[in-house]
C-alpha cells in the first residue's frame, strides 16, 4: 500500500474530489485532501465555503460530486453511525430560552442517542467542565453571551463524541469570556480523545489551539498546512537598531552562524538558526560595547501563512 493510501486511511478527514453545488452554483470544487490533526482549524475569507464544507461533513448537504470519510467513515453511506461520533456548536444559538441549562443539555444528549438517566449525567458533567456549574439551573434565556456559547460547547460534547465542529466559538465574546472559552477548547484537546475542527474568521483563536490548517478559498482548498512542522522549519528574523561600531558586531554575529545585514544609522537585520537564541546577541553587543535599542523579533505567523495562500502560493489541493 503506497504512502497517499495510508494517509488516507489514519486521517480523521478525507476529502476527495468533493464538490457541492446549489442550483447552478458550484460552492466546493474538487476538495481533496487528509486531515489528521488533534485540533484542525478551517480559514478562509467569507464566501469560500468554510460553513457549506462544515454542514456537508454533518450531513446537512449532499455532494454533488466526490465525496469525504471521517475517521474512514462514508458520510453519505454512514450518515447515521457518524451523528453519535460528532458534536457540533453552531455559530447561531438554538436554545429554547425558558429550558435550565441542565435541561437543554439533556435534551440535546439525547438527541444525540444518549438515554434519558445517562443523558442527564453527562449533562451535569459536561456543565461543570464548561464552568457552568452554579448556574445550570438557571434558565438558559438569562445567560450571557459568554455563557451561552459555553452552554453550546457543553451540549456538544455532552454525549462523549469522538470530534467536535466548533463554529465561530468566541464570536462576540469579550476578551475574559474569550480566554475562557479558548482555555475549554485547548483541555479538550490535550485532555481528551476528542479531535477539533475550528472554524473562524479570528487567526487569533486558530492560532492558540490548532496544529493543522486546511485553508479554502473560492470553493477551492488553498492550502493544507501543519502549523507546528511549519514552525518548526522556520527561521527566526530580527530587526535591531543599534549605537556603536556595527561592523565589528556585524562580523561577530555572522562567525556565530548567523546571516546579517547592514543598512547604515545602526540598523540591520539578522537571521537567526535554531540553535542561536537572542541572548548570544546580546552577550556580543555587551562585549563591544554595543547598544542594542530596539529589536523586532518574529517568525513567521499564522498570518503570513494564510496571506501566501490568499496569494496563490502552494495554492493546490493539499499543500501549502
Amino acid at each position: 500500500m503506497g504512502d497517499a493510501a495510508l494517509d488516507f486511511m489514519n486521517a480523521v478527514i478525507q476529502l476527495d474530489g468533493l464538490s457541492v453545488r446549489f442550483g447552478e452554483r458550484t460552492v466546493l470544487k474538487q476538495l481533496t485532501g487528509a486531515l489528521h490533526g488533534r485540533c484542525i482549524g478551517l480559514l478562509g475569507p467569507n464566501g469560500s465555503g468554510k460553513s457549506t464544507l462544515l454542514n456537508t461533513l454533518l450531513g446537512f448537504f449532499p455532494p454533488a460530486q466526490g465525496g469525504a470519510r471521517i475517521f474512514g467513515k462514508d458520510i453519505r453511506t454512514h450518515s447515521r453511525e457518524l451523528r453519535a461520533l460528532i458534536g457540533y456548536m453552531p455559530e447561531s444559538d438554538a436554545f429554547i430560552s425558558n429550558m435550565s441549562g441542565v435541561r437543554f443539555v439533556r435534551y440535546m444528549a439525547e438527541l444525540s442517542g444518549l438515554p434519558p438517566r445517562h443523558a442527564l449525567e453527562r449533562a451535569h458533567e459536561a456543565l461543570f467542565y464548561v464552568g457552568l456549574g452554579e448556574v445550570r439551573y438557571r434558565k438558559v434565556g438569562t445567560y450571557s453571551l459568554g455563557m451561552k456559547q459555553l452552554v453550546k460547547l457543553a451540549q456538544a460534547i455532552a454525549h462523549g463524541p469522538r470530534l467536535i465542529f466548533l463554529d465561530e466559538p468566541t464570536n462576540g465574546l469579550d476578551p475574559p469570556a474569550r480566554n475562557r472559552m479558548i482555555q475549554v477548547i485547548r483541555e479538550i484537546k490535550d485532555a481528551s480523545d476528542i479531535r477539533v475542527i475550528i472554524s473562524s474568521h479570528l487567526l487569533r483563536d486558530v492560532d492558540e489551539c490548532c496544529d493543522e490548517v486546511i485553508i479554502l478559498r473560492n470553493g477551492h482548498i488553498a492550502g493544507i498546512c501543519n502549523i507546528e512542522e511549519e514552525r518548526r522549519t522556520n527561521r527566526k528574523f530580527l530587526e535591531l537598531e543599534t549605537h556603536g561600531e556595527e561592523q565589528g558586531f556585524a562580523d561577530a554575529v555572522q562567525q556565530l552562524g548567523c546571516e546579517c545585514a547592514l543598512f547604515g544609522k545602526g540598523r540591520m537585520k539578522v537571521v537567526l538558526p535554531e540553535s542561536i537564541e537572542v541572548r548570544e546577541l546580546y552577550r556580543l553587543a555587551a562585549t563591544r560595547d554595543l547598544q542594542i535599542r530596539r529589536m523586532n523579533y518574529r517568525r513567521d505567523s499564522l498570518e503570513d501563512i494564510f496571506l501566501k495562500a490568499m496569494e496563490g502560493v502552494g495554492a493546490r489541493n493539499g499543500s501549502l
